[in-house]
């Protein structure tokens, strides 16, 4: 790792500069901070060539990374398939369309491996030995698995509401979980009391700044199975907005470095309308987001009531001449049962979002049918199976002779023919 590219931290709102250390906010204007980069100096060290070399995971893009030695935890995160959807694609009524698929992700298959091997690595760095973090469920998954592969400590607070099935798939990595009778956002404050009260490394906390910028290794992946080249539009699913501001930024970076040329790439946020203060912000034109007090919806990974980065997300989207819009429980529903039927990508409710966001999008002209478009899926459908059940048929039941299932097949070539 070239620790001399990585210049320290810096207040998004007032520009004051930091030492790397373990901090999340600005202490003039409370603003966030994030890592920033010596790009003249990257610009000399990084080419096309040396990232193809390098094994295909998220670590081949190290140097854009903010590692001040190499990595320890997740070395085999990333590298996940860009998806040509040319099912889905003509069911959208669009000419191209790409699933960036990070729904199998390693170890937990979802997108937060990415930001956890970060955050993670650089928890090391600065000597923790318990490691933690407040979660809807997918960082919960991916902090318990990659802690216990490093031999961490892990204490995991999660809403006491949490699909039984990301509640065991944190579980059974031996960390410590915590479910709290309250909203995420309440969950998160009382994390950052723990983090005051303990001294201990939650990634979303005081991690926070190295944790989000692992979330760049999509946007890299984007653009070089792209042929280093960026789509016309990106549509991202938005809880804590820090995603879809790091796939831009990573889109930036890789100008900067000379990598791929600048060009017009629309973003676009997906929420769910029983959580859509990002959204509800861009759809009325307000810059602050109005807080969801008490979020109502299937996809839970997404419910978070006062987003970190919800200014930024909001900002991105216009800054790029894109839009977000928000979409019920049915429509999330169907978005998951139409990939998986299309694509054979079995989405988690977050997926499930980003696709009938889309689809609403396309219908209202704002992703024009003859652009290329990618759609981000962050989750496996195997945490979030309770949610599609009951838009599924039930399957059919017949006896064990032949002719039962030939009676069968007879009435559904019928019923096709009609």
């Amino acid at each position: 790792m070239q620790a001399h590219f990585v210049r320290g931290l810096k207040c998004r709102l007032c520009g004051k500069e930091y030492p790397l250390k373990a901090l999340n906010f600005c202490t003039e204007d409370f603003g966030p901070v994030e890592v920033f980069y010596d790009y003249d100096a990257l610009k000399a060290e990084v080419s096309r060539q040396v990232f193809e070399r390098r094994p295909d995971n998220m670590w081949r893009y190290r140097e854009l990374l903010p590692l001040e030695g190499e990595p320890t935890v997740g070395l085999h995160v990333g590298g996940t398939p860009l998806v040509k959807a040319d099912r889905l694609a003509e069911v959208l009524g669009v000419e191209t369309l790409w699933i960036k698929n990070d729904a199998v992700n390693f170890p937990s298959l979802s997108f937060k491996d990415r930001v956890v091997a970060v955050a993670l690595s650089k928890a090391r760095e600065f000597g923790f030995t318990t490691v933690g973090c407040a979660s809807t469920g997918n960082l919960a998954n991916s902090v318990a698995a990659n802690a216990a592969a490093a031999g961490l400590e892990a204490y995991i607070f999660i809403p006491a509401d949490l699909e039984r099935a990301k509640v065991l798939g944190t579980s059974v990595y031996g960390a410590k979980v915590i479910g709290v009778h309250g909203t995420y956002d309440e969950v998160n404050r009382l994390c950052s009391q723990v983090v005051d009260r303990f001294g201990w490394g939650f990634v979303n906390i005081n991690l926070r700044p190295f944790y989000a910028e692992g979330s760049k290794t999509m946007g890299f992946e984007i653009a070089q199975q792209l042929g280093w080249r960026t789509p016309q539009h990106v549509v991202v699913p938005m809880a804590g907005g820090a995603l879809i501001g790091k796939i831009h930024k990573a889109f930036q970076e890789l100008a900067m470095v000379g990598l791929i040329e600048t060009r017009r790439c629309a973003f676009h946020g997906a929420q769910a309308t029983g959580c859509n203060p990002i959204s509800d912000a861009v759809k009325t034109g307000r810059e602050a987001h109005r807080p969801v007090k008490r979020p109502n919806t299937i996809a839970k990974s997404l419910a978070i009531g006062d987003p970190a980065d919800g200014y930024f997300a909001a900002k991105v989207i216009r800054d790029t001449g894109g839009w977000a819009e928000d979409v019920s429980d049915a429509e999330i529903a169907e978005g998951m049962a139409l990939l998986a039927r299309t694509e054979g990508i079995f989405a988690e409710t977050a997926g499930g979002v980003t696709l009938a966001v889309a689809r609403k999008l396309i219908e209202q002209g704002r992703l024009p049918r003859d652009e290329e478009i990618v759609l981000c899926i962050t989750g496996n459908g195997l945490k979030t199976q309770d949610a599609v059940v009951d838009c599924l048929e039930k399957p059919t039941l017949i006896g064990t002779a032949l002719q039962e299932f030939e009676a069968l097949l007879e009435k559904v070539t019928e019923a096709a023919l009609v």
